[in-house]
């Protein structure tokens, strides 16, 4: 990539920020983090920032992608991937690792690197391990560079949902029913394993949802009926993450609650409402995103559950020290109590996706949304805070 059009003398003429939009990673989420960059690189405002598209590959090259947003789509039922924009497969970009130098730096074999110039922030849309788990934060702490979302303890927690559960629990939280089932437990004595998940199902009945602790936009989760899916399941759900978690099936409404990070605190938007997908188990990866299942925004509650909703989603937020954007996902059982499922750190950001459709219906549109965001990270220091 050229250089000549990077600002010369910063003094004479005094250049925008720089966001760079780090895309893809090595989890099972790739594809729809390429699909959410060529979203919010179509929506950040070019006379207010400059843009520097990276996009990780599936075995972990960073390298330098066009920033061409109409190629980052769903074409065919198929999500796009990193090399599809890729602009070479032979150089890598690397980020600083002192605090005092932001200066991003591209080379490829048998040539003198090339500074491609400071980054002032990063947009980290990766979804899942390696990248929304704390991983990059913590890279990114150590380079001091500020990044869009939470930091890396915040991070670690909205991905394990083992720990995100604890300490939901410790602030007040209710959670539903969950066993976990570790990898040494696993590999120590797989039958006494399967046996406490049987034991479950016999506490609380079925269907269970046998999931990976450690994944999102709901991959290598089975709703299982009954103890002839066992076994398939947690097959499934070991082939994205060692750990698995088992949930009793809650009865009641899935509604959903955006938390936007504004210049006075966190805010709650107006929740959503997520109905059984006709053509879906439950509400899986491909009624999210292939078929596009629609969410009702807003959704059909009392005031008094609105607000209700609103506090314990801005509640979660800081239970786990969050920062700039969550997505708190709830049932509403059937005796008309709240219950925490999950939060997401850096969650679905397409603009069919729940969290932007919420804020939409609050006022806040996606471009609008995405300045936010990169706002909240410019004024908020690496580090300690």
């Amino acid at each position: 990539m050229s250089t000549e059009n990077l600002p010369q003398n910063p003094a004479a003429q005094p250049r925008k920020p720089r966001v760079a939009v780090v895309f893809g990673g090595r989890s099972s989420e790739h594809g729809i983090s390429t699909v959410t960059a060529g979203a919010v690189l179509g929506a950040i405002d070019r006379t207010k920032y400059d843009v520097l598209p990276i996009g990780i590959t599936r075995d972990g090259r960073w390298v330098l992608t066009a920033d061409e947003p109409q190629r980052m789509a769903i074409t065919d039922r198929r999500t796009p991937e990193v090399l599809d924009v890729a602009e070479s497969t032979e150089g890598g970009v690397v980020l600083p690792v002192d605090p005092a130098n932001r200066e991003v730096v591209y080379s490829e074999p048998g040539a003198v690197p090339k500074a491609l110039g400071e980054v002032d922030v990063v947009f980290p849309v990766l979804h899942g391990p390696f990248g929304e788990d704390g991983t990059l934060q913590g890279l990114l702490e150590l380079s001091g560079v500020p990044y869009v979302g939470s930091g890396v303890l915040a991070s670690a927690v909205g991905q394990d949902k083992d720990y995100m559960k604890r300490v939901f629990t410790s602030f007040g939280l209710k959670v539903g029913p969950y066993m976990v089932i570790r990898p040494r437990e696993w590999q120590r004595d797989e039958s006494a394993a399967r046996k406490r998940i049987v034991d479950f199902a016999g506490e609380h009945g079925w269907p269970l949802f046998v999931k990976p602790a450690r994944a999102g936009s709901s991959i290598g989760i089975t709703k299982v009926e009954d103890l002839s899916g066992l076994d398939e399941a947690i097959a499934e759900a070991q082939r994205h993450d060692p750990k698995i978690l088992v949930e009793a099936a809650l009865s009641g409404r899935e509604i959903e609650c955006g938390v936007l990070e504004f210049e006075d605190g966190p805010r709650a938007s107006v929740p959503a409402e997520i109905p059984p997908p006709s053509a879906h188990a439950y509400y899986d990866f491909d009624a999210k995103y292939i078929d596009s299942t629609p969410g009702v925004v807003p959704a059909p509650l009392t005031d008094e559950q609105t607000a209700e909703l609103q506090r314990l989603a801005v509640e979660a937020f800081e239970a786990a020290s969050c920062e700039g954007l969550v997505r708190a996902d709830f049932f509403l059982t059937d005796d008309g109590e709240f219950v925490i499922n999950e939060i997401n750190t850096l969650p679905g950001f397409t603009p069919i996706s729940m969290y932007p459709k919420m804020w939409e219906a609050s006022g806040v549109g996606y471009a609008e949304l995405v300045d936010r965001l990169i706002q909240a990270a410019l004024r908020r220091p690496t580090g300690l805070r």
